[in-house]
């Protein structure tokens, strides 16, 4: 793809998320066709939307989510200042084709990883790592059939990212938690709604940190220090709706809340 075609792409995409309507799939002569060209098209739109970028998200961490979307396997999407919040803090969810939330683990980086040749190992992503944090991710899709726009559209689109919200870093010592097997639970208006485990992303928390460094690291794109990385989510994606309060709770690693004003 040319430039002016991935900057059509992008446009469209953005006027979709900044308005808050959705399309019914892009263009084909602006269609991304390979993942360099839609994670172009998705750094054009974190541009024109004029905010900072504090971090990344992964999509589509278990296999039950990729045959859902038609994904071969995860995506990689960017996480925005002006669509994130902090633990306790209210948020408009507006119109929200998914209308799900769900509940995931997030790594602060304290080292940059460069792009370079040669795979990073799981032990030298975690060394980068600084601190540990428990997080809820709202996603959304300005694909009005998002389950069959494919993974090329589903990334230029920012792997379907919208909201987050940022938990505090956890206190306990989680470099010595098998984050496989630890509890994850969600609770909506006071009611257990959801239970999963960390095994459900990816098979470890931690292989999805790697994941994503990795797969931008192939693209020529390095992960910086003070960035977030929230890993995909724990649970089955839980309805939500105006009004609800919503909490993630981790057990000793922590909880995050957030209410949909």
């Amino acid at each position: 793809m040319n430039q002016e075609l991935m900057n059509k792409a992008a446009k469209i995409l953005w006027d979709a998320w900044s308005t808050g309507h959705t399309i019914s799939g892009l263009p084909k002569d602006c269609r991304p066709t390979t993942r360099q060209s839609a994670y172009e098209i998705q750094k054009r739109i974190a541009d024109l939307s004029q905010s900072a970028q504090i971090g990344w998200k992964i999509a589509a961490t278990s296999e039950n989510g990729q045959k859902h979307i038609g994904a071969s396997g995860p995506l990689a999407g960017r996480l925005l200042a002006d669509r994130s919040k902090v633990s306790g803090d209210n948020l408009t969810l507006g119109a929200n084709l998914m209308a799900v939330a769900e509940a995931e683990y997030c790594f602060r980086l304290g080292t940059d990883l460069p792009p370079r040749d040669t795979a990073y190992s799981v032990e030298e992503v975690l060394n980068a790592v600084d601190t540990l944090h428990s997080a809820i991710e709202i996603p959304d899709a300005r694909c009005v059939d998002f389950v069959t726009a494919g993974e090329t559209q589903l990334i230029a689109d920012n792997a379907c990212a919208s909201w987050f919200v940022l938990g505090p870093p956890t206190t306990s010592d989680w470099r010595n938690i098998d984050l496989r097997d630890h509890q994850v639970q969600v609770l909506v208006n006071g009611t257990v709604v959801e239970e999963g485990v960390g095994s459900n992303v990816l098979g470890d928390p931690r292989v999805a940190l790697t994941w994503i460094v990795n797969e931008l690291s192939h693209e020529g794109i390095g992960l910086k220090s003070g960035e977030v990385i929230t890993t995909g989510t724990c649970v089955l994606p839980f309805h939500i709706k105006p009004g609800d309060h919503i909490i993630s709770d981790f057990g000793q690693i922590g909880q995050v809340s957030v209410t949909l004003s």
